[in-house]
């Protein structure tokens, strides 16, 4: 499985929705700017997690986004599932030999046990301390 720029993005929308969690709406704007993206690219991110219940949007002079549940309530899971599509490493694993089907399941379920116990709450909070293994998921 390849996360795409969509996922990759849409991650990035929410974890700089999280860590303004409280603190009012945020542009879309300002988190393409923070982040040297599309401002175009993110709206159309922001609509399927709108959908999914993911982000309430806000009208108004000072509006934006906001995420319509607590961020440790959200995880990385919920948003690649939106964004992607379901979870897995080949097309038609029912169609493969057992072994091979058995091995792309245990690949699945890695990847789905990763994605489902990482919240944007655990990304928001994650502080960069120069280590490239500070932060690492071993599957």
């Amino acid at each position: 499985m390849k996360i795409s720029t969509k996922g990759r993005y849409g991650l990035t929308i929410m974890i700089e929705l999280a860590k303004k969690y409280g603190d009012g709406p945020v542009s879309l704007k300002s988190i393409a700017q923070a982040n040297d993206l599309s401002e175009h690219y993110l709206e159309q991110l922001i609509a399927p997690l709108r959908n999914a219940g993911l982000v309430r949007s806000v009208r108004g002079a000072y509006g934006g986004y906001i995420l319509a549940d607590d961020p440790s309530n959200i995880t990385t899971g919920d948003i690649i599932r939106v964004l992607e599509g379901p979870i897995t490493p080949v097309e038609g694993i029912e169609d493969e030999e057992p072994v091979k089907r058995a091995l792309w399941i245990r690949i699945r379920d890695a990847v789905k046990d990763v994605l489902d116990n990482t919240t944007i709450q655990d990304l928001a909070n994650h502080k960069d301390e120069g280590e490239i293994d500070s932060y690492m998921f071993y599957i």
